[in-house]
């Protein structure tokens, strides 16, 4: 990296921002949102994903995910218990459920909702496996737009919901 002068100056030893993609059972929109993340944006974020519960690998989240070049056929369900070591920067909840039970995160983490639906739910009243898939590929390319913006609009996400909470005199 170049600093003030020209010169070059010794990268950050850990210069990429940690996201904790969160969901209730850590099986598709968050495991989606950490394939994308790892695909698209490698040189500055870490991306996890994690559960309230765990429900194992939807395997037509992998099937989607694959059909656009991005393997997640390799992750696991995990809980959030089992990651909370991690310095985390920012934490996701992708799921309504997920930001209503949003476990407390030590130290400096940041904790923003950012919904999708539920592609298992909305594949319930297809009437064919190609139709339930569409609901998936749906949210798949929704994630991914949200990911492409990251880690830049977390941060902005972030500041704007610290001046809201100023002007309503809540704290956070």
């Amino acid at each position: 990296m170049l600093g003030r002068k020209g010169r070059l100056v010794p990268e950050p030893e850990n210069s990429k921002v940690n996201i904790l993609f969160l969901c209730t059972g850590n099986s598709c929109r968050s495991q989606m949102a950490e394939g994308w993340a790892r695909h698209l944006k490698a040189d500055s974020v870490e991306a996890y994903s994690a559960g309230i519960e765990t429900h194992g690998l939807n395997r037509d989240a992998v099937q989607v995910m694959a059909e656009a070049g991005v393997d997640i056929s390799v992750h696991r369900s995990k809980l959030v218990s089992d990651i909370m070591h991690i310095p985390f920067d920012y934490v996701v909840t992708v799921c309504g459920h997920a930001a209503e039970t949003c476990p407390v995160f030590p130290g400096k983490a940041k904790v923003l909702h950012h919904g999708f639906d539920d592609p298992p739910k909305l594949a319930q009243n297809a009437k064919t496996k190609e139709e339930a898939l569409e609901q998936y590929r749906r949210v798949r390319d929704e994630i991914r737009a949200f990911v492409e913006t990251l880690p830049q609009s977390l941060s902005q996400k972030a500041s704007d919901i610290g001046v809201r909470l100023q002007v309503t005199g809540k704290k956070l």
